[in-house]
């Protein structure tokens, strides 16, 4: 499979082009990236009752913090816009469903556009939105870089062996490994479509700058300082998969 490009930016790169039938075989996943904060000051004060739904309206709008609500409405905002390039549709009409959660087979599971053969994810951190897609089921992820403090917090929910490379670690050293595990490991179980219902525990991604492969699952990627981030497909027609974390500037 093709690696993936670095990604290209909300509001200022060009809509991307309408797959065809098909994603492109062998080909890498799309990325792009979108800032909240920019995206909401150009943005049209009525577009969101426009393109957004009822329900992602009434969701908006139980949001109480102001950052909250706007970072939200840009997520979707963003993701109607590039799935109606994507798919040749207005943004408005993007018809949204939920596959059948891999747990309890119950229709809660990942966002999905039925009848289609794109996949996507989205995730965000701070004034940043990350969206991945691709020909078959993705995951994506972001997320600020932590404190040593806060990753000896949470370190234990990881697989033994990345416990014990963040123990070898210097202190300092340890919030961009944790990083760089982290956001594999959540992309590739969203990806999955378990997320973190699944222990993330069980599957060995690496701490190091080199990430280990998961069963057909290939991942890669490039440290990045004060956020990192990551995306993750499915295994294609050949049995390979792909994952590339992305150096994103806090």
């Amino acid at each position: 499979m093709t690696p993936p490009r670095a990604p290209r930016v909300v509001g200022r790169d060009p809509l991307p082009a309408a797959v065809a039938g098909a994603w492109p075989r062998g080909a890498a996943p799309d990325t792009w990236l979108l800032s909240v904060s920019r995206y909401i000051s150009a943005m049209d004060q009525d577009r969101p009752g426009k393109v957004l739904d009822a329900d992602e309206r009434e969701r908006s709008a139980r949001f109480m913090r102001t950052e909250d609500r706007h970072r939200y409405t840009a997520a979707h905002l963003g993701l109607r816009e590039l799935l109606g390039g994507y798919l040749d549709l207005d943004p408005a009409t993007v018809p949204f469903t939920r596959e059948a959660c891999p747990g309890c087979g119950g229709p809660h599971g990942r966002p999905a556009v039925a009848g289609t053969p794109l996949h996507f994810n989205l995730s965000h951190a701070g004034d940043l939105v990350l969206f991945a897609f691709a020909g078959a089921p993705i995951g994506a992820d972001v997320e600020r870089v932590q404190p040593a403090s806060v990753v000896a917090q949470v370190a234990g929910s990881l697989h033994p062996a990345e416990r014990a490379e963040l123990e070898s670690l210097a202190e300092a050293d340890r919030p961009a490994a944790f990083a760089r595990c982290w956001t594999r490991k959540e992309a590739y179980l969203k990806g999955l479509g378990t997320g973190l219902s699944q222990d993330p525990a069980l599957d060995y991604v690496g701490t190091g700058e080199r990430p280990v492969p998961v069963g057909p699952w290939t991942l890669t990627d490039i440290p990045g300082e004060h956020l990192a981030a990551a995306a993750a497909d499915a295994a294609d027609a050949g049995g390979t998969g792909y994952a590339a974390a992305y150096a994103l500037l806090g």
